[in-house]
């Protein structure tokens, strides 16, 4: 159609630098994206050692990104600064986690306003070459400089053959530009600021940390440690079906786990699994392209919310790069959206994870008791009336029983279970369980076991006093709240009491 336009015909629209520089630091990259997104230009460039330093000095702070990777020749590196210099369009090598060519710059410009990048190749001499904000908004034209950082000496690529360093200088979007050396305050978000940025990268690129031959991510001089949320070293971590989905002829492989109650891992392993965001919120999918996370716990838009009893769910998606477009990966590589064609796969696995995951947070402990021949016993029953519901306490459980029979006429314990009853405390309890739900206590957790005991004995002893024999009382009580919760210690203390009273 345009092949015999002549130049009379068209007119050049180039952006103003000075505008469009300042335009592209508002992508909505957080810092921690932001540094993923130069860490994954590492990882292209097959390093075996990243090194991520911050480095405090108010408002004269900096970051450094450092690896070993093959580095590049100086043309490769004014392509590497200059904007959109690849075309999304192409087909990338299998291993390519970029894009569109922005992310370096993009990157960089959310956080701060200097930009330097020194880089060698194996045998070579150090190339640097600088983009600086304040410098094109005063000529307004794309300088690319030849100098940059001072701070590129202090963190120089020595005893490397080859690799890359890129340095933040000004980092007005990370630390305010009046802020002093001595600023305790500020100094502290500046940590924590890194903290948060250490844990996402465990969490993005923990597959690349872990296995043989892994990559090694340095932070501040320490070995960062990979935080894998699919929990694949517990035994009690199960992994259902695993499926292959197509797209135009590409396959993608989607593996649902289903985590473990924290009944059955130790306190370690339940704080390691709940991640830099809690239980709750690292529910749904988790979508990887080439091994790097993209999406860290979503539903993807189909139709599910995050709620407690499915915070077991987690399914892992695997996508090539050359799917981006139909899943909509953006610049910043941090969302994504499945195509038509599977969203009803995917919302049929996801349901059938949810289904599992909930029956093991509802059901954990009572599916033994249930089937040890006695029919379960609960002191407490749901009822609905008029559409409401209420809670009872149950007349017929055998300790309630007891107080009944051996004070027949004296209405005080009705009344007591009565105000109990209409006194619950439901909002708070509501409350309390959606926002910190892990730190609930659990019916004699941390109590001494002479606590446990002393319940245990007295329940015995009621049961006993119905004209129960011992055999029938084990049953009993490993079918009743709370002692199905402690079967061995139960069965064990009947059989002394057995012994005890021949």
């Amino acid at each position: 159609m345009y092949e015999n336009v002549t130049y009379d015909e068209y007119d050049i629209a180039e952006p103003k630098a000075d505008s469009l520089i300042h335009s592209i630091r508002s992508f909505g990259y957080e810092l921690s994206t932001a540094i993923a997104d130069l860490i994954d230009n590492s990882i292209t460039a097959k390093a075996k050692n990243v090194w991520v330093n911050f480095f405090w000095n108010g408002a004269a702070s900096w970051i450094a990104i450092k690896d070993d990777g093959i580095g590049m020749t100086q043309k490769e590196l004014i392509k590497a600064m200059t904007l959109g210099s690849k075309n999304p369009l192409l087909l990338r090598p299998a291993n390519d986690l970029g894009r569109f060519g922005l992310g370096l710059k993009t990157a960089t410009f959310s956080q701060c306003k200097q930009l330097t990048v020194g880089t060698k190749l194996k045998g070579e001499n150090l190339v640097v070459r600088c983009w600086d904000l304040d410098y094109v908004s005063d000529c307004r034209q794309w300088r690319l400089l030849k100098q940059g950082s001072n701070n590129l000496e202090k963190e120089a690529l020595e005893g490397l053959d080859q690799g890359t360093l890129v340095v933040w200088d000004k980092l007005d979007r990370v630390v305010d530009e009046e802020v002093k050396v001595d600023d305790d305050r500020a100094h502290g978000l500046f940590l924590e600021k890194a903290s948060i940025v250490k844990k996402h990268l465990a969490m993005v690129f923990h597959r690349f940390l872990e296995g043989p031959n892994p990559l090694k991510i340095w932070f501040n001089d320490k070995l960062v440690s990979p935080w894998n949320p699919f929990l694949i070293d517990l035994k009690a971590t199960e992994l259902l079906t695993v499926e292959p989905l197509f797209i135009n002829g590409k396959r993608i492989e989607v593996r649902p786990y289903v985590l473990p109650h924290h009944s059955k891992m130790s306190q370690e392993e339940h704080a390691y699994g709940a991640g830099t965001k809690g239980w709750n919120a690292h529910q749904g999918f988790y979508v990887y392209r080439n091994k790097r996370m993209l999406v860290a716990g979503d539903w993807l838009g189909l139709g599910f919310q995050k709620e407690e009893h499915y915070k077991l769910a987690r399914i892992q998606i695997d996508i090539p790069n050359n799917l981006d477009q139909e899943w909509s990966i953006d610049v910043k590589k941090s969302k994504a959206r499945p195509p038509q064609n599977i969203r009803q796969d995917l919302k049929r696995i996801a349901k059938l994870t949810r289904d599992r995951a909930s029956n093991i947070y509802r059901h954990r402990g009572k599916i033994v008791s249930r089937t040890s021949g006695a029919e379960f016993i609960y002191l407490w029953q749901q009822s609905a009336k008029h559409g409401k519901i209420s809670y009872k306490i149950n007349r017929e459980h055998p300790l309630v029983r007891e107080c009944n029979n051996s004070i027949k006429g004296n209405q005080t314990l009705e009344t007591l279970l009565k105000m109990l009853e209409e006194t619950i405390p439901i909002p708070m309890i509501l409350l309390n369980y959606s926002e910190q739900s892990d730190n609930i206590k659990g019916p004699f957790e941390d109590e001494p076991p002479k606590e446990l005991n002393a319940v245990l004995e007295n329940s015995l002893k009621a049961l006993l006093n119905q004209g129960l024999m011992i055999s029938d009382i084990k049953k009993r009580l490993i079918a009743m709240e709370p002692f199905d919760l402690y079967k061995e210690y139960v069965i064990a203390r009947c059989e002394e009491f057995e012994e005890e009273n021949k």
